[in-house]
């Protein structure tokens, strides 16, 4: 049995546009570009026609990847306010290792949406396994990889 991707609401809605896109218009250019490498002639030394058909087996490959993700989606419930849960936004406070006070805020979302550069980071991460369930004002510690802790105060949550 498949493991479960957890999404929230917006993360599903981005992973079924993107499919729809892939089936729908990708499809069709890359049919065209096969086509169009197809009139060069001989196919055995056609490096357009290499390059078109691999681009298909990428896409159709992305095709069959988003639909098992989304066959195996559960949509996170992300109705509660008060406390931080997948699809929440959690300003958090620390001190950096300047000794700097930082605030910072995240969206946690499950593993497949995690985006470090868009302050995307997914359940299974350190900080957001500390913060899960908790309240605005609550403190968490959190060890990182090499072995400090580090202190952090949640300072807002919403949706």
């Amino acid at each position: 049995m498949a493991e479960s991707i957890i999404l929230t609401q917006s993360g599903l809605k981005e992973l079924e546009e993107k499919l729809e896109y892939l089936k729908t218009v990708r499809r069709k250019e890359i049919a065209e570009e096969i086509k169009v490498a197809r009139s060069f002639g001989d196919l055995s030394e056609n490096a357009e026609y290499d390059e078109a058909k691999n681009e298909q087996a990428k896409i159709e490959g992305e095709i069959v990847r988003l639909e098992e993700m989304l066959k195996n989606a559960v949509v996170a419930d992300e109705s509660d306010g008060a406390t931080v849960g997948i699809g929440k936004y959690v300003k958090l406070k620390y001190k950096n290792n300047d000794g700097e006070t930082v605030e910072k805020e995240y969206q946690i979302v499950g593993t497949a949406e995690a985006d470090i550069f868009q302050n995307k980071i997914p359940n299974e991460a350190p900080v957001a396994k500390a913060v899960m369930g908790k309240k605005v004002k609550d403190k968490v510690d959190v060890v990182t990889p090499d072995g400090k802790t580090i202190k952090y105060t949640i300072t807002g949550i919403r949706k």
